[in-house]
């Protein structure tokens, strides 16, 4: 009988699957991507059409099959993404080999969520504890038909009716504890965490109810909003409220609005802009960006028009550069919020997002309106706090604009301020030097380790191993390559040459051990991903190769006693190595 695994792989054409979720551009037999699993700009991420694998040989050395792509994209276990690909390519799967303990708890707890956004919903609309908070929304001119969209609802201002209500429903009270919904009292008792307060239920991008915000309706002395704390299944960092409507429409209009609060997005989207989500807490953070860039590459900052808001638009800059993101920033001088700025006047509204002020604009227009004056003093700390920014920016076009932009303001020339960011730059370095070892070490040593395992990579990637492997150990040796799996690999090939008549991959890797199945895997993808080689001449790479070899050899000898005759045979060969190297 066939696991889950087999089963779903045999349906799934792994370039046709991931490339449904990323782009992928061929690259000789295999196919090249940004890895979506990291922040990098060069192409590392490598998918294997023949092998049906994939494999990052950046950052993450992340790696594995389309079930692993999936487990890895949605943040699930096993059980859970065999299930749902199953489900989605309908496959019938034998439920053995799927017993998955976490997942087991994460679906409890997501059922958990769905009853509770159920339960606040029913509240909300078809009781009288609702009826002041049906009127809360009336005023903020939310509709009924959003109200359901969003699964808004309202927990009444009681200890323990969540807590009655999911107990019935067969939950136990560390259950419900574990969903974020209750907390625990000093003597050990449990009561309802939303109390007298409207719900928001935040959901992932596949709709699952992962955790809640409430805002405060009854009472004063309480935060205004409050929100599930940090469970298994909700993480603070990652959640984007409205994704779960948003995603479609960043995809086809190709941005993205970031906004603080639940009424920022409900406001919005209510009024016709869909690509809207609203961040948790007031900083943007890197695995929100991560996640948008699955979709989008281009996001538009439209936070609060106060202090706060000011400062998560400074933050979000160094992140989003990094990423190569392009980013604007809307604001609204006749509102606090993306909500009373919709409300206000929906149509400046929408003039005012569809041209919104790139991020380096926003920067200096907000130092200009905090050092007003064309006194040098202020002119000093404009610069200042500008250059920071400008320092930043990766693309030389770009900053080169802004820097003349600067110089303008400040009526200065541009090289005044070009020592600035010298000034910066030399900070900045005297700073990390102390900390940071020499990056020209570094790739030498990168350079001697991979140029064997990229040999290697080549001869499988090639149009015949068989031939490709002959013309490589026409100069080396088994022993030349630093790893005992990649010598067995070369053993196995050789004796495997020996009874074909032509190289098949798929034979080929059956009678590799398990172990040994798994260095090839990722052995076999490395030469899509290198540029460390890329262009170079695979002769010139051979020979340097048993350059590498030959000094390693001569080192070991030089320990050994009576290794004279060796050493000087050793000598002569690397001695013929370097005139061939010289004369390529």
């Amino acid at each position: 009988m066939e696991n889950p695994a087999d089963e779903i792989k045999k349906r799934i054409d792994i370039v046709e699957f991931i490339g449904s979720f990323i782009t992928l551009k061929k690259a000789g037999h295999n196919f090249k991507a940004v890895c979506p699993f990291h922040q990098e700009k060069t192409p590392s991420f490598v998918v294997s059409p023949e092998r049906q694998i994939w494999h990052c040989f950046g950052a993450c050395q992340e790696g594995g099959d389309a079930i692993g792509f999936f487990m890895r994209w949605e943040n699930i276990g096993f059980a859970e993404a065999a299930k749902e690909l199953a489900r989605r390519f309908g496959i019938k799967l034998q439920t053995s080999g799927l017993d998955d303990q976490t997942w087991k708890k994460k679906e409890k707890l997501l059922a958990i969520n769905l009853l509770a956004a159920e339960y606040f919903n029913y509240m909300l609309e078809k009781t009288k504890y609702g009826e002041k908070a049906l009127k809360y929304l009336a005023d903020r001119q939310i509709n009924k038909q959003i109200i359901n969209k969003f699964q808004i609802g309202y927990s009444p201002n009681s200890w323990d009716s969540l807590y009655r209500f999911l107990t019935k429903k067969g939950y136990s009270a560390t259950e419900i504890f574990d969903s974020g919904l209750l907390v625990k009292n000093d003597r050990g008792g449990y009561y309802d965490r939303f109390r007298g307060r409207l719900t928001f239920p935040l959901k992932d991008h596949r709709n699952n109810v992962v955790g809640f915000s409430g805002r405060i309706l009854e009472g004063k002395s309480e935060a205004k909003y409050i929100n599930t704390p940090e469970t298994s299944i909700y993480h603070k960092r990652e959640t984007l409220f409205g994704i779960n409507l948003a995603k479609e429409a960043i995809k086809k209009l190709g941005s993205v609005f970031l906004v603080e609060g639940e009424l920022d997005v409900i406001s919005p989207y209510q009024n016709g802009v869909e690509n809207i989500v609203a961040i948790k807490g007031s900083a943007v953070t890197k695995e929100q960006l991560i996640f948008l860039k699955r979709y989008t590459s281009r996001v538009v900052l439209a936070l609060d028009s106060d202090a706060a808001g000011e400062d998560a638009m400074r933050r979000a800059i160094e992140e989003t550069e990094n990423m190569d993101f392009d980013l604007g920033v809307v604001t609204f001088d006749y509102a606090k919020d993306p909500d009373e700025a919709v409300r206000k006047d929906p149509e400046k509204f929408k003039k005012l997002i569809k041209k919104p002020l790139p991020v380096y604009d926003f920067i200096i227009d907000l130092a200009k309106k905090k050092y007003p004056s064309d006194t040098p003093f202020d002119k000093k700390n404009l610069a200042n706090e500008v250059i920071f920014f400008l320092e930043k920016i990766q693309n030389p076009i770009v900053q080169s604009h802004y820097l003349k932009k600067l110089a303008e303001l400040l009526t200065v020339s541009e090289s005044s301020v070009y020592s600035l960011i010298r000034d910066v730059r030399k900070k900045k370095k005297l700073k990390t030097t102390p900390f940071v070892k020499s990056p020209i070490k570094k790739i030498s040593i990168d350079r001697e380790a991979l140029v064997f395992k990229y040999l290697l990579s080549r001869i499988f990637q090639s149009e015949d191993p068989f031939k490709m492997v002959s013309h490589v150990f026409k100069v080396l040796d088994v022993d030349d390559f630093f790893l005992p799996s990649h010598q067995k690999i070369i053993e196995t090939l050789t004796t495997y040459k020996k009874k074909a008549e032509f190289f098949n991959l798929k034979d080929f890797t059956q009678i590799l051990t398990p172990p040994l199945a798994s260095v090839f895997d990722e052995l076999y993808l490395y030469a899509s991903s290198d540029l460390i080689f890329e262009g170079e001449n695979l002769t010139r790479l051979i020979y340097g190769a048993k350059k590498i070899a030959l000094k390693k050899k001569l080192m070991s000898l030089f320990d050994q006693e009576g290794s004279t005759k060796n050493i000087q045979e050793i000598t002569h060969q690397l001695n013929e190595v370097e005139k061939k190297l010289s004369s390529l």
